[in-house]
């Protein structure tokens, strides 16, 4: 049996809800199709938006939502997308399968699907091959609230209240696909572009430089020294890809060697946060600076027989781990990570949700957000596990992981998750100073290979959790191989 430790008295750092943020991108059929089927579609829709997508994404209550890209987003040209849809210019989208990008889904309708699910928008804008006018132009059209050309321009558009945008991204991967630039050359155009991204009236921008790739950490160290001041945040991305790319391995049909290797992975996000982290606290040690991880999930290869650039991929218990273990430790490095946004929403790498025409599936993914989402606005509380390595020979990974928080209410949720896949465990749960009384809580557990289907949308669904005991004072919870569990303890 294993044991937890958690110390209700001992608050650690807020869990921002944006930490459970998501990403959609002019990639595949994540935006037309996935979420924007047009006004005359004969899927249910309002304004364009489809009813059922949107239904889901509200019970997710999705905090932020990143657009238009990604590798999009330093090509995108967003005067392309405003106006009346039939003179809106089409282009060729080239980072994401060649196809045409008619610019239908454009600034108004970005921030309509925003106000139906009820999220906070995330711009980010084209430092890679847009001017800086450009961007100072977007930031104005979308909250400068006066006379002015762009402003005049949104009314003309049929909006003439601005509206309130805080998140903005200035660039996306520009040591890549956003201008293969060096770090001191990117901290120079950061420093000239974010200038130009002005506040205007209540409205104030929470700026967020274009951060590293993965373990790059003199582009971190050189973006914080020579541009800290100027920004409020920093992305990093870090995709779980189990084979060696460009080779990624199949999204369902692997072995248990698979399933460690990947879960082995995203384990190396804790190694990244910490070092990354640590760089961040010579330049920032107060910590004004979030670590926003605006890109992470799964990457496999694509089902067969779909576009390889539009990365559709099934999504299994795997998927739902690699979330479980993110997730907890975006909650206990929560004095940093301000933000992280999973890639993508949907129909893309590592979606909450899959459709198919009039039809939609929820993934494993999703109830692992909707289970996790008590922890937003909580507080992490000091918790420390003893647990042992698991796995094959070459990929060891520890049996359990966890976070806990609590709310204003004196609440505590843990979330746990078993990486076995197929041995299940005990976790005896120790609260200091505090009585444990009741108990309620949600498990997520099916074979590990499992996956949904538009045939079999319910393979992979949360349940009720009943199978602990409270037990001189402890709570002992039996945690099923492969799963993913949620207890609240209340007040």
């Amino acid at each position: 049996m294993y044991q937890l430790w958690i110390h209700p008295n001992e608050k650690k750092s807020k869990i921002h809800k944006e930490i459970y943020g998501h990403f959609s991108e002019h990639l595949g059929r994540c935006i037309y199709e996935g979420i924007y089927v047009g006004e005359d579609s004969s899927i249910p829709n309002e304004k364009g938006m489809r009813k059922d997508v949107v239904e889901a994404l509200k019970e997710l209550e999705v905090p932020v939502l990143r657009w238009p890209g990604g590798c999009f987003a330093d090509e995108y040209h967003w005067k392309d997308g405003i106006g009346e849809k039939s003179k809106r210019k089409r282009m060729v989208n080239t980072h994401w399968g060649g196809v045409v990008e008619d610019n239908s889904f454009g600034t108004h309708e970005f921030f309509e699907l925003c106000d139906q699910i009820g999220a906070q928008p995330y711009i980010n804008g084209n430092l890679g091959s847009g001017t800086v006018q450009e961007m100072s132009e977007w930031v104005e059209y979308m909250t400068f609230d006066g006379v002015s050309p762009m402003a005049d321009l949104r009314a003309k558009n049929g909006r003439k209240e601005p509206w309130k945008v805080k998140f903005f991204g200035v660039g996306n991967e520009n040591w890549g696909c956003g201008g293969s630039m060096t770090p001191e050359y990117y901290a120079n155009e950061y420093r000239r572009y974010q200038t130009y991204c002005r506040n205007y009236g209540e409205n104030k921008l929470y700026k967020i430089a274009c951060g590293p790739s993965e373990g790059d950490y003199h582009w971190m160290e050189e973006l914080m020294k020579s541009a800290g001041r100027f920004m409020d945040g920093i992305s990093l991305h870090y995709y779980t890809v189990p084979d060696t790319w460009p080779k990624k391995g199949p999204a369902t049909g692997f072995d248990k060697d698979t399933w460690y290797r990947t879960l082995k992975k995203t384990l190396h996000m804790e190694e990244l946060l910490t070092k990354h982290g640590a760089i961040m606290d010579q330049y920032d040690p107060d910590k004004r600076i979030g670590l926003i991880v605006d890109e992470w999930g799964t990457w496999f290869d694509v089902e067969e027989g779909t576009n390889p650039g539009f990365l559709y991929q099934q999504n299994t218990m795997r998927d739902a781990l690699v979330a479980g273990i993110n997730l907890n430790l975006f909650n206990k490095h929560s004095d940093r990570v301000r933000m992280a946004n999973i890639a993508q929403l949907v129909n893309v790498l590592q979606a909450v949700i899959l459709t198919e025409g009039e039809r939609m599936i929820k993934t494993p993914t999703y109830y692992v957000f909707k289970m996790f989402k008590k922890h937003m606005e909580a507080e992490l509380l000091h918790s420390h596990l003893v647990t042992e390595e698991i796995g094959t020979e070459d990929w060891r990974v520890p049996h359990v992981t966890e976070s806990a928080s609590m709310d204003a209410q004196g609440n505590i949720t843990i979330t746990l998750n078993n990486l076995s896949a197929d041995e299940p465990c005990q976790v005896e749960v120790h609260l200091n100073e505090r009585a444990i009384g009741e108990a309620e809580g949600e498990i997520l557990t099916s074979q590990f290979t499992d996956f949904n289907t538009f045939e079999h949308p319910d393979t992979v669904k949360p349940e009720q959790y009943t199978d602990y005991e409270i037990r001189d004072g402890k709570l002992v919870l039996n945690i099923p191989a492969s799963s993913v569990l949620c207890v609240t303890l209340k007040s």
